[in-house]
């Protein structure tokens, strides 16, 4: 596979994440970039795309903390490069939205009452997420303890 098809294909998955392709494309590069850094107008040319596209993709990414904005000593213009754990730091995010889940859960219990069918899918949900909640900060600690002994 040549890194170009990997670009390609790191944008369409980040896409059906929720990002922008061309975030996902972004991504893709600069975890492939031999420097792990490039500056936007070096991206927009490097993936084809429109400066003002590569903006906006840049801006989306940075707000959503998976890549960072500095500047090289004697340089005229930022650079970028991936958030330091950026997919631990992901993770840790996608894990807020876990209460959010067994709150609805919750929430739906109230108001089917006894049902017992409708109760079972509720309780499910509501008891997955409350799981989840409990196994990912131990999951994401051992990774911590995995990735500093690396």
């Amino acid at each position: 596979m040549s890194v170009d098809r990997f670009v390609e294909d790191a944008g369409l998955f980040y896409a059906r994440l929720g990002l922008s392709r061309t975030a996902g494309r972004v991504m893709g590069r600069l975890l492939t970039a031999e420097s792990g850094s490039a500056d936007a107008p070096e991206l927009a040319e490097a993936l084809a795309v429109a400066k003002s596209s590569m903006s906006i993709a840049l801006r989306q990414l940075e707000q959503a903390g998976m890549v960072e904005r500095f500047r090289v000593h004697g340089a005229r213009r930022d650079h970028y490069r991936l958030a330091e754990d950026v997919f631990a730091r992901a993770f840790r995010a996608k894990m807020a939205e876990f209460e959010g889940f067994r709150a609805l859960a919750e929430q739906g219990l109230d108001a089917v009452g006894d049902d017992p069918a409708r109760r079972r899918r509720l309780e499910l949900m509501r008891d997955m997420y409350a799981f989840m909640m409990d196994r990912f900060p131990r999951l994401l600690d051992e990774w911590d303890d995995l990735k500093d002994a690396r």
